[in-house]
């Protein structure tokens, strides 16, 4: 027996007991592996369980810990920190033939790997707003904005915010059918997502890119609600510093 064998047959409950394998007494440990391998798969599960509650109020407890089970047979923890096992998630939902009927539950699940994300990023102190408000417009324009690590930005083809909304937060509207960008921020170390108006994930992700606030604010439809944006990114913490362009 090698060690890949005894790592397959831990997380595969369909597999036999490997070969060989006794207890401290040198008897067969058939019994004990079995134990072992359930309480394995029963901690994935839950880390999965915390890790996306919103995921598994749409799908059923039921489901959802069957789901957890074919996720963690095809792609195990690779690390000893659990905190941020199931990030493969999203792309298994992708390509898990029996839930290719809703396809939104992949970005579902990015949002709430974001969310994680950021709960556990580094901490950065954010900017002191006054010195936002000192700039003058030509020169916050052509500042740059460097941004938290905390800061997250999923792009969805579908309604995302709003499902999540709509089951975590009491009188959320029903989600619509339409695209939406998600600004997850954290501030008092509380992740938080916001749903951005239209051109704000097009704005934020230049601004990420390094383009100045002037630049960001091309990609942005004509519409644009610029003072709402950073207000949210400001109230959010999500900016720690500026750089001014010398001239």
């Amino acid at each position: 027996m090698n060690q890949a064998t005894f790592y397959r047959a831990l997380l595969n409950p369909d597999l036999p007991v490997p070969a060989g394998l006794i207890d401290a007494g040198g008897r067969p440990a058939g019994s004990r592996f079995s134990v072992y391998r359930n309480n394995v798969t029963s901690g994935l599960t839950e880390v999965l369980q915390m890790g996306f509650p919103v995921l598994q109020k749409l799908l059923g407890e039921a489901y959802f810990k069957a789901l957890a089970v074919s996720f963690l047979r095809e792609t195990p923890p690779t690390s000893r920190i659990m905190m941020l096992y199931g990030a493969a998630m999203p792309g298994f939902l992708e390509n898990f033939p029996p839930l290719a009927h809703l396809p939104y539950l992949a970005d579902v699940a990015r949002l709430e790997q974001a969310l994680r994300c950021s709960y556990h990023a580094a901490d950065a102190p954010p900017i002191d707003a006054a010195r936002l408000s000192a700039l003058s417009p030509e020169a916050f324009m052509a500042a740059r904005l460097e941004l938290a690590p905390a800061l997250q930005l999923i792009w969805s083809d579908w309604p995302v915010y709003s499902i999540w909304a709509f089951n975590c937060r009491e009188g959320a509207a029903p989600p619509g059918m339409r695209p939406e960008a998600t600004l997850v921020t954290r501030p008092e170390f509380d992740p938080q997502p916001h749903l951005l108006p239209d051109g704000g994930g097009n704005f934020v992700a230049a601004l990420a890119a390094g383009q100045t606030v002037g630049q960001a604010l091309e990609t942005a439809p004509g519409a644009f609600d610029l003072g709402a944006v950073l207000t949210l990114m400001i109230q959010g913490g999500a900016i720690i510093d500026l750089i001014e362009e010398t001239p």
